[in-house]
C-alpha cells in the first residue's frame, strides 16, 4: 500500500468469518453476491478486507492487493489476497460500480518507540515458549521470519493464531498503534503461556500417578506371591477368622438367622477379593458397622415407681403432668413385666405410646429425656432432627453409593451400646422435605410399635428390632409436624413455668450449676431469693429459664471478678446488688399500664415458637374513604378477624355508643413487632375492644389482658394454648385475663397459685368484654383526648 495517508475510495468486501491482519495471504471464496461485485469493482486490484462484529462492520480493515484468482472445483471464484496494511473507514461512498463502496483513511503503523521495541523481544520470546509448551515448534520459522526491528509486524503474527478468537483478532486489527497493539498480543500470550503451562503439569501428574499405581500394584502382587511362598499371609488371615469368631458369637447367643447369613454372605464376598479392590474397603465398612450393633446387648430396666418419680423430682421442678405421665409408663411397664413372669404363656401387645414433648425453648424438654433414661437405668441418646431434609438421613444411604452409611438410628444404637436405650428424637417440627425425599415419612415407621420391629435400614439390609428402644420427640410448635407423624404421638404440653417455680428452678438447679461452670464454690457466693425473684422478672420474660440461666451467669461472673480481685468472701448479693451487677430492669409491670393509657390500644394474648407472650393492638382513625388498613405481618386469618371486629362494631354502633359520622371514616389496626409472623383467629375480641375504646374515647384497663374468637353475631368462640396465654398475662404482671367461656375447662391446667394470683372472667359475648375491659365513661371523660 501507498505510503499517502490521503483518503482513498475502496470497495469493501466483508468477511462473513476470521479477520485478516497485515501481511497475511488468504484464500477466499466468492460465495456471496458482495463479495462477487467487490472482486469485480477493484480493477487497480486492491481492496478492503473489513470482517462483521455482530450485523455491523468493523470500524478498521486490512487493505488487500489480489495476487491472482481462479475457479474452485464446485465453480465457486476464489482470491488469493494479500493484506499490505490497515485503513480506518471513514464513511459510505457511491462508487463508480455496483457494490459496497468506501472513503477509507490508511493509517500507517509510523517508527516504533523504545518501549515497543522492548515489548517486541518479549513477545518473541513468550510466543516462542508457548508454541513450544503447545507443541508447534514449525511457528519458530513464522517467528524467525518477522523482522526484529518491526514489533508491529510480530503483534500481527497472532492472526494465525488458531486459539484466539475473532473478537480479539478485531480488537487486535483495530488497535493502530504498535506499541498498544504489542502490548495486547503479549498480555494474551502470557496468559496462554501460563494456561499452558497448568495443563502441562497436570497432564505430567496424572501420568506420573498412573504410573505409580501401576507400580503399587505389581508390588502388591508380588508380595502377595512372596507371602504364599513363605506361608506369611497372616494379616488378611487374622482380619477374616476375627470376623468368623465374631459372627460365631452372634450365631451362638440366638441372633435373627437373616442377620447372620447375611454377615457370612459378606465375608465371603471380602475373603475372596484382592487386597487392592476398592470395593474391599467398601464390604469391611459394612461388616464394621454391623458387626459394631449391640446385637445381644440389653440393659434391665429399674422398674421402681417411687425410685422413679424421685430422680424427676430431683432434676426436674414442677412440671407435675409430665412426671405423671412417665411415672405411668414405668408403672405400666413394671406390670407387664410382672404379668409375664406370673404367666408367660399369655401374649401381650407392648404400650405403643409415643411421648412427644411439645413446649417453647428452655422448659427442659430434652433434659427430661436424660432424666427418663436415669430413673430406667437406660443409656440415653439424643438424636437432632433439626434441619434434616434427607430421607437417607433416617433410613441410611444405599451401599452402591460412594460414601454410603447407615441412617442415624442405627448410629444412635450402636451409640447407646444396647438394643433397649432411650433414643430422644429433638425437634421434630423442624424436619423438612425437598428433593431428596421426606424424613418425616422415614420416621413414620421407627415410631410405629406395628412395624419397628423389622425396621430396615438402606445401608444395613437386614432387620433392625426397635421395639424396645424408648422414643421420646420434642417440639416447640405443631404447626408444622405433618399429620401422620403427629398422628404416632402422644402430646405432653410443657408450656413454661410460674414466677415461684423459676425462683426454684434457679436456687436449686441454675445457681448450683453456674457456680461449678464459673469456678466459684457454695461457700464463696450466695444469691438471695429476693435476688432470684428480681432476676425472674424484671431481667428476663420468658416461658422457660435459658436466659434466665445466662442472666445467673453474669451475674456470677462479675463477683468472680471481685473474688479475683481480693474482695472478701462469701459475697451475698441481694436485691440492690443487681443494679451494679446486671444493670436497670429490662421489663416492669408498668409497660402494660403506659401502653394501654390511650384509647385505641388493647392488650390481648398469643402463643408464639417461643411460649406465651402479650401482644398490643394499636387503633386509630382518620379522615377519607370509609376502609380499614391492617399492618404488622399478618396471615390472612388475623385479618379477617380485624374485618369481622370493625363490621361487629359498625353493626352495634348504638350499643356501642359510637355515632355514624365517627365509623364513616378510614381506621388503621397495627400490631406492633412487625418482624414477628402472627396470625389466628384468637386476637378477634381483642381488636373489637381496642375500635371500640378507640371510638368511645374509653381506655382499656391496663390490669386486663384477652383472648377469643369473635363472629359478626358478637359471640366468642374458645381457643388453644389456654395454659401458656394465661402464664405470660401472669408474667407481665396483668391480674385479670377474659377468656372465652368455653375454655373454663382449660384452666384446670393452670398452676393453683397463678389462678388465685389472677382473676379470669369467663364470657360468651363481646359485649361482655367490652363491659369488662373498657374504662367506665366518667373515667374516660376526664382522660386525655389520644
Amino acid at each position: 500500500m501507498p505510503s499517502s495517508t490521503e483518503p482513498r475510495t475502496l470497495p469493501v468486501l466483508p468477511l462473513p468469518e476470521g479477520v485478516v491482519l497485515p501481511p497475511m495471504v488468504v484464500t477466499i471464496a466468492l460465495e456471496s453476491d458482495e463479495a462477487r461485485r467487490a472482486f469485480e469493482a477493484a480493477d487497480d486490484g486492491e481492496l478492503l478486507l473489513v470482517p462483521r462484529v455482530g450485523r455491523d462492520l468493523a470500524r478498521v480493515g486490512a487493505v488487500a492487493r489480489i495476487e491472482s484468482s481462479g475457479t474452485l472445483p464446485g465453480g465457486t471464484v476464489a482470491l488469493v489476497v494479500r493484506a499490505t496494511g490497515r485503513a480506518r473507514v471513514s464513511a459510505g461512498v457511491v462508487g463508480p460500480t455496483p457494490g459496497l463502496w468506501v472513503e477509507a483513511e490508511p493509517v500507517g503503523a509510523g517508527e516504533p518507540t523504545d518501549e515497543a521495541r522492548r515489548l517486541g523481544a518479549e513477545l518473541r520470546a513468550t510466543l516462542r515458549a508457548l508454541f513450544e509448551t503447545l507443541g508447534g515448534r514449525g511457528l519458530g520459522a513464522a517467528l524467525a521470519g518477522v523482522d526484529a526491528d518491526d514489533p508491529g509486524a510480530l503483534a500481527d503474527l497472532a492472526g494465525w493464531w488458531p486459539d484466539l478468537g475473532d473478537e480479539r483478532k478485531v480488537e487486535l486489527l483495530e488497535t493502530v498503534d504498535v506499541e498498544a497493539r504489542v502490548a495486547l498480543v503479549l498480555g494474551w500470550a502470557k496468559e496462554a503461556l501460563a494456561e499452558a503451562e497448568l495443563a502441562d503439569k497436570i497432564s505430567t501428574d496424572v501420568r506420573e500417578g498412573i504410573d505409580d499405581q501401576q507400580r503399587e500394584m505389581l508390588l502388591r502382587r508380588q508380595m502377595e506371591a512372596i507371602r504364599k511362598e513363605l506361608g506369611d499371609d497372616a494379616d488378611a488371615g487374622e482380619a477374616v477368622d476375627s470376623y468368623r469368631e465374631r459372627i460365631d458369637a452372634l450365631e451362638a447367643a440366638g441372633v435373627a438367622d437373616d442377620v447372620v447369613a447375611a454377615l457370612r454372605k459378606e465375608l465371603g464376598r471380602f475373603e475372596r477379593m484382592p487386597e487392592q479392590s476398592m470395593e474391599r474397603g467398601w464390604v469391611e465398612g459394612w461388616l464394621d458397622t454391623v458387626l459394631g450393633l449391640p446385637w445381644t446387648e440389653r440393659t434391665d430396666d429399674v422398674l421402681d415407681v417411687e425410685a422413679a418419680r424421685a430422680v424427676l423430682d430431683a432434676d426436674h421442678t414442677g412440671l407435675d403432668e409430665v412426671k405423671d405421665r412417665i411415672v405411668e409408663m414405668l408403672a405400666v411397664r413394671k406390670l407387664r413385666a410382672e404379668r409375664d413372669v406370673e404367666d408367660p404363656g399369655t401374649p401381650r401387645r407392648r404400650p405403643g405410646a409415643i411421648l412427644a414433648l411439645v413446649g417453647p425453648p428452655g422448659v427442659g424438654k430434652t433434659s427430661l429425656g436424660e432424666s427418663v433414661a436415669r430413673s430406667l437405668g437406660r443409656s440415653f441418646v439424643r438424636v437432632s432432627l433439626g434441619g434434616v431434609r434427607d430421607e437417607a438421613e433416617i433410613r441410611g444411604h444405599r451401599r452402591t453409593y460412594v460414601g454410603a452409611q447407615a441412617g442415624r438410628i442405627a448410629k444412635a444404637i450402636a451409640e447407646a451400646g444396647t438394643m433397649n436405650p432411650v433414643v430422644l428424637l429433638d425437634e421434630v417440627d423442624k424436619v423438612g422435605s425437598d428433593w431428596r425425599g421426606d424424613p418425616s415419612a422415614a420416621l413414620l415407621e421407627v415410631l410405629d410399635p406395628a412395624q419397628n420391629h423389622t425396621f430396615r435400614d438402606h445401608y444395613l439390609e437386614v432387620d433392625l428390632d426397635l421395639s424396645d428402644v424408648l422414643f421420646l420427640a420434642t417440639a416447640n410448635v405443631l404447626d408444622t409436624i405433618p399429620g401422620p407423624l403427629l398422628d404416632r404421638l402422644e402430646l405432653i404440653s410443657l408450656d413454661g413455668y410460674t414466677e415461684d417455680e423459676k425462683v426454684t428452678i434457679a436456687r436449686d438447679h441454675l445457681v448450683p450449676r453456674q457456680r461449678a461452670a464459673h469456678a466459684l464454690g457454695e461457700d464463696e457466693v450466695t444469691l438471695t431469693d429476693a435476688a432470684l425473684r428480681a432476676v425472674v422478672t424484671g431481667h428476663t420474660h420468658e416461658a422457660g429459664v435459658r436466659e434466665l440461666e445466662r442472666r445467673l451467669g453474669r451475674v456470677l461472673r462479675k463477683v468472680a471478678v471481685r473474688i479475683a480481685g481480693g474482695a472478701a468472701t462469701p459475697v451475698t448479693v441481694d436485691e440492690d446488688d443487681l443494679v451494679d451487677l446486671l444493670g436497670r430492669p429490662r421489663f416492669t409491670a408498668e409497660e402494660v399500664a403506659d401502653r394501654t393509657a390511650v384509647p385505641g390500644v388493647a392488650t390481648g394474648l398469643a402463643v408464639t415458637g417461643a411460649g406465651g407472650d402479650v401482644l398490643f393492638v394499636e387503633t386509630t382513625a382518620m379522615d377519607g374513604e370509609a376502609s380499614l388498613q391492617v399492618t404488622g405481618q399478618l396471615g390472612d386469618v388475623m385479618r379477617e378477624s380485624a374485618e369481622i371486629a370493625l363490621s361487629w362494631v359498625r353493626s352495634h354502633r348504638d350499643e356501642v355508643d359510637v355515632d355514624a359520622e365517627a365509623l364513616a371514616r378510614r381506621f388503621h389496626v397495627h400490631f406492633p413487632a412487625g418482624a414477628v409472623p402472627k396470625d389466628g383467629p384468637s386476637a378477634g375480641i381483642t381488636m373489637t375492644t381496642a375500635l371500640a375504646s378507640l371510638l368511645t374515647g374509653r381506655p382499656v384497663r391496663g390490669d386486663v389482658g384477652m383472648t377469643g374468637e369473635v363472629t359478626l353475631s358478637g359471640r366468642v368462640l374458645p381457643i388453644g394454648g389456654v395454659k401458656q396465654k394465661v402464664l405470660a398475662a401472669h408474667r407481665a404482671g396483668l391480674t385479670e385475663v377474659i377468656l372465652p367461656a368455653r375454655n373454663g375447662p382449660d384452666l384446670d391446667d393452670v398452676p393453683e397459685a397463678v389462678r388465685q394470683a389472677m382473676t379470669v372472667h369467663l364470657v360468651d359475648d363481646v359485649a361482655q368484654v367490652l363491659d369488662l375491659a373498657l374504662t367506665p365513661a366518667t373515667s374516660a371523660d376526664e382522660a386525655p383526648a389520644a
